[in-house]
């Protein structure tokens, strides 16, 4: 009962081991790749950094892509310090292992030195004969050649085990030496992006301060870009109430196409000639007034959506939060809602969608399967792309050319249109928005973080 008690503690306690070494491992493994995905946003920024770096001008742009930079520096410096450390306690584990590992290995190796020893003492086969013979019965002379058998066994047992045991240490070795050399490339990675960190934020400094020179200039911009903003605004939220009243009236339309042929076959039925069947008759007269009923209190919902447009109205809304950004890479220029000036002080603007800043040359795609309901354009704002998903829209403006034409269905990251690259300051930016109905909605709640 001891020695079983003992071994199912040594389980638990082989299987806790097991476990939290696990857990570590996964969590090297998922900072380091949080660690490749900043890289990524940091090398699609410094590209955006580079084509407005063409422009010997100071602009609020490049203004925003160098504070894009530190953020995201500052957040690979903080993810490569937590990787640093959790690889400290790995290396730690992999070591507390190895030496318990090596102290069993010593005591395999004295109880085999025992082992050798006896079989040495008992190496004659003539001994061992006798020490069978000599039994005092037939059943301990069988359990004594049981026991030679299983003695020899062990031997061979321990041999095996050994050989286990030494290759474990050689794998712990590996591992320990494989963890010092990435911690040693990460550490280096960090001192590089430390003084990267330290250029940009003197980068932004020195920009901030000439952009401040300029105030009365930037107010000025601010306000023909207010303007802009709210024009487009206005005329998606036009756009998209004129395809919901189309919608409305065309279904009211098809309601009542539908009642009036369901009036006609009534009224084409055959009379019937008999009182019983005239009687029938009435029963089936007074039971077409529900129908007619429901048939006007159906018309009066006519806002209803088809059964294909409520199952991709709903497998949108299924997708909150994991919806694919509007662009392949990118940063968010400018977020939803109200937002300080990134110089002007008491300068706010409210946004109705979110800018994606992007390098040049990119294209707008669409983030959920659906249909082109509109293709609009507004002077100053270039062109646009409106696509119905159920009863929600997503709208990408800021383009140059379009793709795709009304009422083609598209697929979820389909190519829609090309971006527009403002070619004073080298932006490429998209606007993009999401409505429920006549509702805007925070697009940021609805893409992948």
């Amino acid at each position: 009962m001891h020695f079983t008690l003992n071994n199912r503690l040594k389980v638990i306690v082989l299987f806790l081991m097991t476990a939290v070494f696990t857990l570590s491992a996964q969590s090297v493994k998922d900072l380091e790749k949080q660690r490749k995905a900043t890289l990524q946003k940091l090398e699609a920024t410094s590209k955006m950094l580079n084509e407005t770096n063409q422009s010997k001008k100071t602009s609020l742009n490049k203004l925003n892509i160098i504070s894009k930079n530190i953020n995201e520096r500052k957040t690979l410096i903080k993810n490569i310090s937590s990787e640093i450390s959790m690889m400290d306690v790995q290396i730690q584990k992999l070591n507390d292992e190895k030496q318990k590992l090596e102290s069993k290995l010593e005591k395999l190796k004295s109880d085999y030195v025992k082992l050798v020893q006896e079989a040495h003492i008992n190496r004659s086969l003539y001994a061992r004969i006798m020490f069978v013979l000599s039994s005092s019965s037939f059943d301990q002379s069988y359990r004594r050649l049981r026991y030679l058998q299983q003695y020899s066994d062990y031997r061979k047992q321990q041999v095996g085990e050994i050989e286990q045991v030494k290759t474990e240490i050689v794998h712990k070795n590996d591992s320990i030496n494989n963890h010092k050399v990435t911690k040693v490339q990460v550490v280096k990675q960090k001192e590089v992006e430390t003084k990267n960190l330290s250029k940009d934020e003197q980068k932004e400094k020195v920009l901030l301060t000439d952009l401040q020179k300029k105030e009365k200039k930037l107010r000025e911009d601010q306000k023909v870009q207010q303007k802009k903003a709210t024009e487009l605004n206005n005329q998606i939220e036009r756009l998209i109430a004129e395809q919901i009243r189309k919608a409305e009236a065309k279904r009211v339309a098809a309601e009542k196409k539908k009642l009036a042929e369901e009036k006609r076959r009534a009224a084409e039925e055959p009379r019937y000639k008999n009182k019983g069947n005239t009687k029938s008759a009435s029963k089936n007269t007074a039971e077409e007034k529900p129908t007619a009923s429901s048939s006007s209190s159906s018309s009066a919902s006519v806002s209803a959506l088809t059964k294909e447009e409520s199952l991709i109205s709903g497998n949108f809304e299924r997708n909150i939060g994991r919806l694919p950004w509007p662009t392949s890479n990118g940063f968010i220029r400018g977020h939803y809602g109200v937002q300080p000036h990134p110089v002007l002080k008491f300068v706010t603007t409210n946004n109705k969608g979110i800018y994606i800043q992007t390098p040049a040359g990119s294209n707008a795609r669409a983030v959920f399967e659906g249909v082109v309901t509109q293709r609009f354009s507004i002077p100053g704002s270039n062109n646009g792309v409106i696509i119905q998903h159920g009863n929600y829209r997503t709208v990408y403006a800021n383009l140059t050319q379009i793709f795709v034409r009304e009422g083609d269905h598209v697929s979820s990251k389909q190519a829609i249109g090309k971006i527009y690259t403002d070619d004073d300051e080298n932006k490429t930016e998209l606007y993009f928005q999401i409505y429920n109905g006549r509702n805007v909605q925070n697009p940021e709640n609805w893409i992948a973080r």
